[in-house]
């Protein structure tokens, strides 16, 4: 993450993003398959690939794909299998969905994992400050399904919709959005234009 300035002293966070160029490798059509959609593939540092996907990427020419994202679309006729989609497509004010998989935390109690305010600090109370306090009712002798208790926080998939677009440098292929964005540093996420 970043900060940028203004000229009347207004700070904005940004995040910047390393938009790698996608290759389309499917396109996928509503009297064929039902729906309307493509397929793209990232980062051709792979050298071998299964036989099934070597068949599939014939298409789109003889590069190999580590990553494949499907891409729900409308407008499939503007795009062929094989052209290349860069950072160049978006442009400044535009605003985005951006889908990632955030930070895994552990095993969190649920003051943390879910925000409960816990016990006071007095009255008779010493050690139960950050502790869930009541678990149900007594009619039925179990704990019943989806009570928030503690656990494993964290590694999910995480979608913000409407993130503004800041700035666009297609030279170096930099995104710059507003706010923050899922995962930590070098976290694969998939940006798509709302």
């Amino acid at each position: 993450m970043d900060q940028l300035w203004s000229e009347n002293g207004r700070v904005t966070p940004v995040t910047h993003l390393s938009v790698g160029p996608v290759v389309i490798t499917q396109i996928k059509t509503k009297e064929k398959d039902g729906y309307d959609a493509f397929q793209v593939g990232y980062d051709s540092s792979i050298k071998k690939v299964s036989k099934p996907i070597a068949g599939h990427l014939k298409k789109s020419g003889e590069k190999l794909f580590r990553i494949f994202k499907e891409f729900k679309s409308s407008d499939t006729n503007a795009h062929a299998v094989g052209d290349t989609i860069d950072v160049s497509v978006f442009k400044v004010g535009d605003t985005l969905k951006i889908t990632g998989e955030e930070k895994g935390r552990g095993f969190q109690g649920v003051v943390k994992r879910h925000g409960f305010h816990g016990g006071p600090k007095t009255h008779g109370q010493k050690n139960r400050l950050r502790a869930p306090g009541s678990l149900g009712a007594t009619a039925p002798q179990r704990v019943l399904k989806g009570k928030k208790m503690a656990g494993r926080t964290g590694n999910e998939t995480v979608t913000l919709r409407r993130v503004p677009v800041i700035a666009v440098d297609a030279e170096k292929g930099i995104l710059t959005v507003k706010g923050a964005v899922p995962g930590n540093a070098r976290k694969l996420v998939f940006i798509q234009t709302m």
